[in-house]
């Protein structure tokens, strides 16, 4: 009998400490060991020369929108654009979906519609809302991956933003639970004052919009939520920072002992508030995208170690809601999850600003690692799931719709050349995506994060 189910041969991959040419074996769905010339023989065999192996893409942070908006996205159609970005595994937000994921009874249905219908692996996160701290625990011992809460509007008005009181409640309850508490951090006051201020007096323009979600209304909401993070003793996680001086909040407080991370996301490091005002509602996102010099820090804290992890915030919308001259009214998302690796190895590692094993970090291990499943995701160790990506960087191709997998194929991203390519995606040692196509899949499995 052969040695592996899967050998891949002659690759080049991307380990957190190095990058090696190699082999990757795979057996019973898990990696089985790597290095130069493994030998041995496999059921089936794959030459990668000339391919770099990354692990497979962990995307903490999108919004698929099921059940009950999948006309917006929905589970087939955002985790098929997931796979084709060379993600392996998804943690869906609680918000968009109807009903919002806020209870037991509603994470079980979105569960039971994500194994059906997904092609990726998956967790879920629970809700943190003003009427739901009595079902924090239900979520918890259900698998969620943590609590999501807003501390400014939503967007949807059945996931309503939390008061203080309810967030620190809430950080109180999670801590109890050893669960971690994520926030979206824009104070409510600065940014609903000015948006109304605007609207009535008819400024509704991209710029408009951009001036009613100032950095400020950020640091402080980061800084309020460390804040009560502290006092609670509760694992906190902020979402899309938008900006290096809000990246160094959460740095200062990890320094004094706060168990705080952070993400940033592709749309930051890639464009501008100048692009937004050029390329309209499909770059419309909150916090919205900030100037050149904030978007330099970024990459300076990536470079620097400061940013936990990279995630798409895929967020997106039916078309009639991405139209229109009032910016206040356009729905706030960015469609995303197909393009964080490829955007962020042409801007990142084609550029040199970052290596290969921090981007491989970044959108990997360090995400498995904050939420709990680490060693089974996120890595290339033997006795991890087999979930790798195998992407050529020698090739490169221009965004367009017809490329696109997502429902409504419209992106910040149409007319960008992406200098390489997702060649395969495989998952536990099943290739669910090659050269363009989907693989019908096995069975999705939700993942649940480890008792801590």
């Amino acid at each position: 009998m052969p040695d592996f189910d899967l050998l891949i041969r002659n690759a080049t991959i991307v380990l957190p400490s190095a990058v090696a040419e190699g082999d990757l074996a795979i057996a019973d769905e898990k990696i089985a060991a790597h290095g130069p010339t493994l030998p041995g023989g496999a059921s089936n065999t794959i030459d990668a020369t000339g391919l770099h192996l990354f692990p497979g893409v962990i995307d903490p942070h999108v919004h698929f929108n099921e059940p009950g908006r999948a006309d917006w996205e929905g589970l087939s159609s955002g985790s098929r654009s997931l796979v084709a970005g060379g993600g392996t595994l998804f943690f869906d937000m609680p918000l968009n979906s109807s009903p919002p994921t806020i209870d037991a009874a509603s994470f079980r249905q979105k569960a039971n519609l994500a194994q059906a219908l997904s092609v990726a692996d998956f967790a879920l996160w629970g809700g943190l809302v003003p009427s739901n701290l009595d079902c924090l625990e239900e979520l918890h011992a259900c698998g969620a991956v943590g609590f999501k809460a807003f501390m400014s509007e939503s967007g949807t008005e059945d996931f309503p933003c939390v008061d203080d009181a309810t967030l620190y409640d809430g950080m109180r309850r999670a801590a109890a639970l050893r669960s971690l508490v994520a926030v979206h951090a824009e104070n409510n006051s600065i940014t609903k004052t000015r948006a109304l201020r605007a609207v009535a007096e008819g400024r509704t323009s991209s710029r408009d919009y951009l001036d009613s979600r100032p950095v400020v209304a950020e640091l402080e909401a980061i800084n309020r939520a460390i804040v009560f993070a502290a006092d609670t003793r509760c694992a906190l996680h902020i979402v899309h920072v938008s900006t290096g001086r809000g990246v160094r909040l959460v740095a200062e407080a990890r320094e004094k002992g706060v168990d705080v991370s952070c993400e940033t996301c592709p749309h930051y490091l890639l464009l501008t508030d100048e692009d937004f005002e050029t390329l309209g509602a499909a770059a419309k996102c909150a916090p919205p995208l900030r100037p050149r010099a904030d978007q330099n820090e970024l990459w300076s804290c990536l470079r620097a170690g400061l940013i936990d992890m990279i995630a798409s915030d895929h967020s997106p919308g039916l078309p009639g809601m991405k139209t229109g001259n009032n910016f206040f009214s356009i729905w706030g998302g960015i469609s995303g999850c197909q393009a964080t690796l490829p955007a962020l190895i042409s801007e990142g590692v084609q550029k040199e600003k970052i290596t290969m094993s921090l981007l491989s970090a970044l959108t990997s291990q360090n995400p498995a690692r904050r939420f709990g499943i680490s060693p089974n995701k996120g890595c290339l160790d033997p006795g991890a799931d087999a979930d790798l990506t195998l992407v050529n960087l020698y090739s490169s191709s221009i965004v367009s719709p017809e490329k696109l997998l997502y429902r409504h194929r419209h992106s910040a991203y149409i007319g960008r050349k992406f200098d390489c390519s997702i060649v395969r995606t495989i998952i536990r040692g099943h290739t669910v995506y090659m050269d363009g196509e989907i693989i019908p899949p096995q069975k999705a499995r939700m993942i649940r994060p480890a008792i801590k």
